[in-house]
């Protein structure tokens, strides 16, 4: 639970000393060189609070500076708010509705958005599963393809969707098909060999399932979602039902090139659900850090 009315979310002060805790627990350390001991506060009040020099590289910074919010004109307590309505909002929310409630441009509430699901990207994702554990594959069509045509029966048309599940974590990946030669890649690059796969019966599987500890499938066909042995893909068709709901619900429409950003920011959101709302928060405050994204890189996608 987090109290809406809290400073941090009002006052622009108080925003910016709430940040410098969560990227500087012990102290500001040069956005540039990486010092900690050669950095001072600028006195005076030409470049006003915030401000920090180091006098080794004799450069001047901010907790803005090798961030998502850097060279940004929006005030830090917006950024801070944006951020909480994002982590705390299960389906997500539309920049039209961060637009209305932070008082900015649709333009800058949109590329906002953007930004703050790049700092909720996992950079150093490490291999999921292990021994004595099972991680759940499956894969889910959505939307549309530009340009594609919309044929009875098939999914050609649809953006494709590969998601891993395994102790609670969640990693997906938008794929220009979802095919074995493509499954196998994203099952032998995120998964240890020691794992035990469950997935359905689609033949996608059969030969990658080879390569891990074991390999069980539920029969969807035959009504069956749990194995004699508890094999199952209940959880992973649990996230793209929410995935689904907040594309469809909230987002309604996104482009194809942006699409592996809106799956990023529903990955870290299921990751990290049993967190409460504030540490979610604090969590992707800290990822921010070297993911700076210029709105140029974010129109090309």
């Amino acid at each position: 639970m987090c109290d809406l009315s809290n400073p941090r979310f009002h006052n622009e002060d108080a925003a910016r000393k709430y940040l410098e805790k969560i990227r500087w627990p012990d102290g500001p350390v040069c956005a540039f060189c990486g010092q900690l001991s050669t950095v001072r506060p600028v006195r005076g009040k030409s470049m006003g609070p915030g401000w920090y020099y180091c006098t080794d590289c004799q450069d001047k910074f901010t907790v803005r500076v090798g961030t998502i919010y850097e060279r940004s004109h929006i005030p830090l307590h917006k950024w801070v708010m944006a951020m909480h309505l994002m982590a705390a909002s299960k389906k997500g929310i539309s920049a039209h509705q961060l637009h209305r409630m932070l008082g900015i441009t649709y333009k800058s509430a949109w590329f906002m958005s953007h930004r703050i699901r790049e700092a909720m990207r996992d950079d150093n994702p490490s291999p999921m599963g292990g021994p004595g554990s099972a991680v759940q594959a499956d894969e889910t069509y959505y939307g549309q393809k530009k340009g594609a045509t919309r044929r009875r029966g098939g999914s050609g048309h649809k953006h494709a969707i590969v998601s891993l599940i395994t102790d609670g974590k969640a990693r997906s990946f938008h794929v220009a098909r979802a095919n074995a030669k493509t499954v196998r890649q994203i099952l032998v690059t995120n998964v240890r060999r020691e794992t035990e796969l469950h997935t359905d019966e689609s033949r996608i599987y059969k030969q990658v399932g080879e390569e891990f500890a074991d390999h069980k499938t539920v029969i969807h066909i035959r009504g069956q979602y749990v194995g004699p042995s508890g094999e199952s893909t209940n959880k992973v068709e649990n996230y793209f039902s929410i995935f689904k709901r907040g594309m469809r619900g909230v987002y309604q429409h996104c482009a194809d090139k942006h699409l592996q950003r809106y799956i990023n920011e529903f990955d870290f959101r299921y990751s990290t659900r049993d967190l409460e709302d504030a540490d979610r928060a604090d969590l992707a405050h800290k990822q921010a850090e070297g993911k700076r994204l210029t709105y140029r890189r974010t129109s090309l996608g």
